[in-house]
């Protein structure tokens, strides 16, 4: 009995001693994983970025020049019409009528003029005798001189109602793509005024306008920069994730509106294709510099440190540092870093989330920092009016 509860204590005693071994000791956590890399310099452009609409640079509502009864249309709706092209023809049998009469009545005035030129040499050989009064002759001349009046006014009443006759035929006044028809055969319409019934449009297709506004501070830049000449533009649809359109800006309003801050500025954009439609909306961007060398690092890099944006950088010996930084735009899913980072910095670039406090020790694996492309991004609709920037030697966007 006595040697089991020596063994008893001995085995108390063991498991006392085990408990308090180095090895029951918690261990530390390993230091985190993260991804570094030197930040990627390239050769960049800064932009200026605005949204806009498309607009035709000709927009006409298509009237006819005289009323009338409507007989024929000779368009399909949706149509390209060129300038000349019969649209609509009016019932010419009014306006026939009216031309015939006018003839007429030239008809009458010319055989008033022979009467009072008759009269008037009549007068004339009286009064060499003596046989008339001056005053008779006088008034024979001036007979002949309100005859010539009136026929000089029938020409004129032809000239007119033959006007009318040809505005019988409704011709597209320009060359673009015509709207449906507002009215069909057999319907009356008034015409000859601007308050007359509107038969059709029509707006132009190529090239187009695009109108977007600009702030005052961006003029300013411009207008300092002195530029010569049309500066050159490039645009977007809203369903496309790249610049596949360029035009260049031809306008700029002569004030700035008061009540917003802003003023008009126009593009002129090729269009051969009739793709681009009037009313469209649109995003353009305006070289805002030149190209120079910048410093890009992955947007996910860089942290908020109250008001401060930082990015972390790992020195030698796996010690984390802090680097407050001056943004600049983004380019291909890149920051443009402007100030605070140098070549040689390795820069977390993945694992950010895992840094926890300023000389932690982590794990750090060699990245490298690629531009996202532009086709992978989603199609961006809305744009802030800041600055953006791309690289210089690109196209389109891309």
């Amino acid at each position: 009995m006595r040697t089991v509860k020596i063994v008893a204590a001995s085995a108390l005693v063991a498991a006392a001693l085990y408990g308090c071994s180095p090895r029951s000791e918690a261990q530390a956590p390993p230091a985190p994983a993260v991804t570094v890399a030197t930040p990627l310099v390239q050769t960049i452009q800064d932009w200026d970025e605005f949204t806009g609409r498309f607009e035709a640079t000709q927009d006409v509502d298509v009237r006819a020049r005289v009323g009338g009864y409507v007989s024929a249309v000779h368009f399909r709706d949706g149509d390209f019409v060129r300038r000349g092209q019969l649209l609509f023809t009016l019932d010419p049998r009014p306006a026939q009528a009216a031309l015939a009469s006018a003839r007429a009545a030239l008809a009458q005035a010319n055989a008033q003029l022979t009467l009072a030129r008759s009269e008037y040499e009549r007068a004339q050989t009286l009064l060499e005798s003596q046989a008339v009064s001056q005053a008779e002759a006088d008034t024979r001349r001036g007979a002949v001189l309100t005859a010539e009046a009136a026929v000089a006014a029938a020409n004129a009443g032809i000239r007119a109602r033959q006007l009318d006759l040809e505005f019988t035929r409704v011709v597209a006044p320009i060359s673009g793509r015509v709207s449906d028809r507002r009215v069909d055969p057999g319907n009356l319409i008034g015409g000859g005024s601007s308050a007359g019934d509107i038969l059709t449009t029509i707006v132009s297709s190529a090239p187009i306008y695009f109108t977007f506004d600009g702030s005052e501070a961006v003029m300013l830049k411009y207008q300092r920069q002195a530029r010569d000449g049309a500066a050159p533009i490039q645009v977007r649809l809203q369903d496309e994730s790249t610049y596949s359109r360029s035009g260049s800006l031809d306008f700029t309003d002569n004030a700035i509106d008061t009540a917003s801050g802003v003023i008009r500025l126009r593009a002129v954009v090729p269009n051969a294709d009739g793709f681009l439609k009037p009313g469209m909306f649109g995003q353009a961007r305006l070289a805002g510099s030149g190209s120079y060398q910048a410093m890009l690092v992955p947007d996910a890099a860089v942290a908020t440190d109250q008001a401060r944006r930082i990015v972390y950088v790992v020195a030698a010996d796996g010690s984390v540092a802090p680097k407050p930084v001056v943004l600049g735009p983004l380019v291909d899913g890149l920051r443009v870093v402007r100030s605070g980072l140098a070549a040689t910095d390795r820069v977390i670039i993945n694992g950010v989330q895992r840094i926890q406090q300023p000389g932690m020790k982590v794990q750090a694996t060699n990245g490298r920092i690629q531009p996202v492309a532009q086709q992978n991004e989603a199609p961006v609709t809305t744009v802030a009016p800041a600055s953006s920037a791309t690289f210089a030697n690109s196209v389109s966007g891309d």
